[in-house]
């Protein structure tokens, strides 16, 4: 038995050579995939496993969010950049197209995924009425109109329809909802609000959010959204800006915790409980201190109180009106719990500030460690290291029909009927003779306001869609004799018994503090409009196009009708289903209108308002 096993293993030997080398081809190592990169292990894992792997310099690459303008491919490769936006009016330089779109986001995040982790990007913009910065989107009533038809369910849809618009451009983080609880409508941001009353504010923005992040949009991507200005921006003081010439906007809230608490904080504790991965720090302070500097309101209550475990990302160059020195604001931002800081022009000075901050003891790795890990875990979440580009297969719904017509019916249900004397409204269809006048009657830039195409909107026709007066001319018979002069001067006889006058007028475009009115009037031109129109109708419907209420006091008497139609975006034939009776009226006022200034912000001044919060006449 011994020798045939000495045999056996000499002849082994010779098949295998000597010392146990094979001479049989050598197998290839099974590679080892990392961990992070495994879509079946669990995201904390991943998360930990990529952490470790990361230098400082990627993890502070990460923290930075760079607007699309301020940076190349190969820079966002080599700084390991962990987001990149398109600010208002941030298209593609050469065409704003669909297709142009996904060409800029996918080589931005084909950049990032050649750097030497591969983490993904996640591209932001602000879609606050619709993918708004993108020609041929479909653009919704902003949210002061939603707030007037106040309907959850359509809200939600409009926040799916949102997304999924976004989606197939490559854009899968949403700069919205807006959850501000607005206290003084003289703020050029009124018309981004909801309403005046946090529960109501709270139920519309959790079911755009809702809308927004559904989990079967474009799968396997999860789309995210990002309440905001947290926390206390609707109920700044008139004057305490100091950012260019804003009066509202950026400006201090006054007042006892109790009052944030009560009034501001409550649509951020709505929206975290239905899932919100991120929340944007507002420029606003809250007495004398930045809120992107409050380590009590960042950290102990959003992040601690409220057990918030997403990330907080900054405004637009925000962290820099924290202290005139850079390195001061840096490191108190980050320290107070800012996780990603939005810097759109320089990227490079925020990495390497927060790199010697880091060097410097200054802010601790422990903190770095804790904001990319928030940020990490919502990448993960959102798919975006299994799928991180552009769904095409969506392209053709942008701007589709059924989009469309989701827009109109929310048109139709955000109008609110403030007069009606003598029934005038519903029009008939069959009425003989309308003269309509004002600009804002065909102007689709003004019908949608600002944050639209451009940050601060624009007139003209800047989108694809149906003026007012578009739908009111497929509204009526084919009898029926439109004459239309933005000027209200007629050629015809606007006294007729036959005859109706439409004044269709409105604020012309604009965003944020730009948009703060000391005196909440029309543009002179509009105003001389109505007089006009005033002096030569007999009977007067006026549609009122604005962000917000105006004070109308001493011309309402002129008018037989009032509309509010708010800025109805893309879709104005929803204005005129309702006006000749297709659809009912049935928005209410989100907001008190005031019968003055005297009586702003929100429950100043004596006397009862011009119409309270929830009025609307049902004819």
């Amino acid at each position: 038995m011994r020798l045939q096993y000495l045999l056996c293993l000499v002849m082994l030997v010779g098949v295998f050579g000597a010392c146990g080398t094979l001479n049989a081809p050598t197998a290839t190592p099974t590679p080892v995939i990392p961990l992070y990169r495994n879509p079946a292990a669990p995201i904390a894992e991943r998360v930990e496993d990529l952490l470790q792997r990361m230098t400082l310099a990627e993890k502070i690459g990460q923290m930075t969010l760079i607007e699309k303008n301020s940076i190349t491919a190969d820079q966002v490769r080599e700084l390991a950049i962990g987001g990149v936006l398109s600010g208002g009016g941030g298209y593609p330089r050469d065409e704003n197209s669909p297709m142009a779109w996904v060409e800029m986001v996918n080589a931005l995040q084909q950049a990032a995924l050649s750097s030497r982790l591969g983490i993904p990007i996640i591209y932001g913009a602000d879609g606050v009425h619709g993918h708004n910065n993108l020609y041929g989107a479909v653009i919704f009533p902003h949210n002061i109109g939603l707030g007037a038809a106040n309907d959850p369910a359509l809200v939600e849809q409009i926040g799916r329809v949102t997304a999924h618009e976004m989606a197939a451009t490559g854009v899968f983080w949403n700069y919205a909802p807006g959850v501000m609880v607005v206290q003084d409508v003289r703020w050029g941001r009124t018309y981004e609000s909801y309403a005046e009353r946090p529960e109501h504010v709270a139920s519309l923005a959790v079911a755009f959010l809702r809308g927004l992040q559904a989990p079967d949009i474009a799968a396997p991507n999860r789309f995210i959204g990002t309440p905001k200005h947290y926390v206390g921006d609707g109920g700044t003081t008139w004057g305490t800006s100091t950012t260019a010439n804003y009066q509202l906007d950026q400006g201090e809230t006054f007042g006892d915790e109790t009052t944030i608490r009560t009034v501001h904080l409550p649509p951020y504790r709505a929206t975290i409980a239905a899932g919100a991965h991120v929340i944007m720090a507002s420029y606003s302070s809250w007495n004398g201190q930045k809120m992107h500097a409050s380590s009590y309101w960042l950290t102990n209550v959003l992040k601690e109180e409220l057990g918030f475990t997403g990330f907080i990302v900054s405004d637009w160059e925000a962290i820099d009106q924290i202290d005139p020195n850079y390195e001061r604001a840096v490191v108190t931002a980050i320290n107070a719990g800012i996780d990603m800081n939005m810097v759109p022009y320089d990227a490079v000075r925020f990495i390497e500030t927060l790199t010697r901050a880091v060097n410097a003891g200054m802010v601790s790795e422990t903190r770095i460690d804790d904001a990319v890990r928030r940020i990490l875990t919502t990448k993960f979440v959102m798919g975006l290291f299994d799928q991180p580009f552009a769904h095409t297969e969506l392209l053709g719904d942008i701007g589709s029909l059924a989009h469309r017509a989701l827009a109109r019916t929310a048109v139709a249900q955000s109008l609110v009927l403030l007069k009606n004397d003598g029934d005038l409204l519903p029009l008939p269809k069959d009425v003989a003779h309308l003269y309509i006048g004002g600009q804002a009657a065909h102007d689709l830039g003004i019908q949608a306001g600002g944050w639209t195409i451009e940050w601060q909107g624009k007139p003209g026709a800047i989108i694809p869609g149906t003026t007012i007066l578009e739908g009111i001319h497929a509204a009526v018979t084919p009898q029926t004799v439109i004459e239309y002069d933005p000027h209200g001067r007629f050629r015809g006889d606007p006294m007729a018994t036959d005859a109706v006058c439409i004044a269709v007028v409105g604020e012309l475009p604009y965003a944020e503090g730009r948009g703060d009115s000391a005196t909440l009037r029309l543009p002179p031109n509009e105003q001389r409009t109505l007089r006009r129109m005033e002096e030569s109708c007999a009977r007067l419907v006026v549609v009122l196009v604005s962000g917000r209420p105006l004070i109308i006091t001493d011309d309402l008497p002129r008018w037989d009708a009032l509309v509010a139609a708010w800025l109805p975006g893309s879709e104005g034939a929803g204005v005129a289903d309702v006006l000749f009776g297709d659809r009912p009226f049935r928005g209410r006022l989100p907001v008190t209108w005031p019968r003055s200034l005297d009586q702003l912000p929100l429950g100043s001044g004596n006397g009862d308002p011009l119409f309270p919060y929830g009025f609307g006449l049902t004819p």
